[in-house]
């Protein structure tokens, strides 16, 4: 009797995934690119049945929570990566929030503690900064470089002091940071490093992927970047301390480490119950030890089911975002004298997160007048994140230091903004971003109205 219950089970099942399968058919089938009324957005999901399966197939299991899924999603991320541990979480800012608040565990020997300083970059997006100020550490702002949008490793030892505990930076856009100056001023000094690699997954420098540098490397799987979950991030790191007290803060902040899944859902250890904790009773449950003031930050299993197809196109996705930079960069190139297109250093090798354009003063257009002309094509751009966040409204009356000027951060806030070049860009949307952009420079040359 139950073997038959079994195979109609199966049956069953198979027949619900043949149908998720037509019901993508159908969706695509039904696309069609047509200039100047189809949106070509800044950045997307790409997918395809696979990854509609794999949700589809973990729903029916209704395991919902963590389970085989993310311990095969984390492995293979990390075989990727070449890194030894990996946390799934449910965002990138909330990757960021464990990285920093792990920094500053009682549980460390040497942690951060309120007040300390940690190095950081005006031009962000607001989660990578938040956690340094939730943390109650101080942020101390330097310039970005001009072209790179990444922190300038010259001026980071400029803000080196004796409180100066930490480096946390993104590699913007997806183009790598110099890693061989802030690496050799972290470890003169002692300092940790906190890569924030959400738009940079599958970026290298000097051959090494970004992320696998520091102490920790966050990563983001929201529908924008590189891979997706829908929502979801991951945090990586070598270091096995910091890898323990990250799960920790992820899972409320309890001391119990050991993997629970189906197969061990009481733990792999067999000793929740044999261990003496402060004043807490003897034998108290191990799981409901807590050392850190965590957080719940877990994503679902339904996610990392998705995630495991999304990373077996990885490979591909990065190409493709490479070959759409480099269309745009050919495009873009002729008119240098009114626009500061992107670079990067001889040793990086981006997968672009997106296409950066910061126009001229003087040139005879505006940043607004190019991302109207574009918007008005149907082709969406988008600001770098805050700009200079420092001259947002929630962060006025942060406590703060500001080395330098911030000029380029400033430029910035008033010139910069990018348009896309994810792999969901087909040729023939290219081909008409390119044209758009032509129609743009030439309307500016002839002084037609834009």
């Amino acid at each position: 009797m139950s073997e038959i219950f079994i195979q109609d089970e199966n049956s069953i099942r198979k027949e619900i995934l043949d149908k998720v399968k037509d019901i993508y058919k159908v969706r695509k089938e039904s696309e069609k690119f047509i200039e100047g009324k189809t949106k070509i957005h800044y950045s997307g999901r790409v997918f395809d049945e696979n990854e509609m399966i794999a949700v589809v197939d973990s729903a029916l299991d209704f395991w919902l929570t963590l389970g085989r899924k993310s311990i095969e999603f984390t492995d293979a991320f990390k075989n990727f990566l070449g890194i030894k541990n990996c946390l799934v979480t449910n965002s990138g800012s909330s990757a960021n929030l464990i990285a920093v608040s792990s920094l500053c565990s009682r549980q460390l020997i040497n942690p951060l503690n309120d007040g300390d300083e940690v190095i950081t970059t005006a031009v962000t997006f607001p989660t990578t900064l938040n956690p340094i100020i939730q943390n109650n550490l101080k942020p101390i702002f330097v310039d970005v470089e001009q072209g790179t949008y990444n922190i300038d490793p010259k001026l980071i030892e400029q803000a080196i002091t004796d409180k100066t505990r930490a480096i946390i930076f993104a590699h913007t856009l997806g183009n790598p940071a110099d890693m061989d100056a802030i690496m050799e001023i972290a470890e003169k000094n002692k300092l940790y490093i906190i890569e924030d690699t959400c738009d940079a997954l599958g970026s290298t420098y000097d051959g090494r992927f970004c992320g696998t540098f520091g102490d920790f490397s966050t990563y983001s799987f929201y529908a924008a970047h590189h891979i997706t979950m829908g929502e979801g991030g991951a945090i990586c790191t070598n270091n096995p301390e910091l890898s323990r007290i990250a799960l920790s803060i992820r899972d409320w902040g309890r001391a119990c480490y050991c993997q629970q899944d189906e197969k061990n859902p009481n733990g792999a250890c067999n000793h929740r119950f044999d261990f003496k904790f402060g004043n807490m009773p003897e034998g108290y449950d191990h799981k409901y030890i807590y050392t850190n003031i965590g957080y719940n930050l877990k994503p679902l299993d339904i996610q990392c089911a998705m995630g495991i197809k999304q990373l077996e196109k990885l490979p591909v996705f990065i190409q493709k975002r490479k070959e759409n930079f480099k269309k745009l960069y050919n495009c873009l190139k002729k008119y240098e004298d009114k626009v500061i297109l992107p670079k990067s250093y001889k040793k990086a090798d981006p997968a672009w997160f997106s296409f950066p354009i910061t126009v001229r003063d003087n040139v005879g257009f505006t940043r607004r007048d190019f991302v109207r002309f574009l918007e008005s094509r149907g082709i969406e751009t988008r600001m770098l994140f805050a700009g200079n966040i420092l001259n947002q409204p929630a962060y006025k009356n942060i406590n703060h230091k500001i080395i330098g000027e911030l000029s380029n951060s400033t430029q910035v806030l008033s010139s910069t903004f990018f348009i896309g070049v994810y792999p969901g860009i087909t040729t023939e949307m290219m081909n008409y971003m390119i044209s758009t952009i032509e129609d743009f420079f030439k309307n500016i040359a002839t002084g037609l109205k834009i």
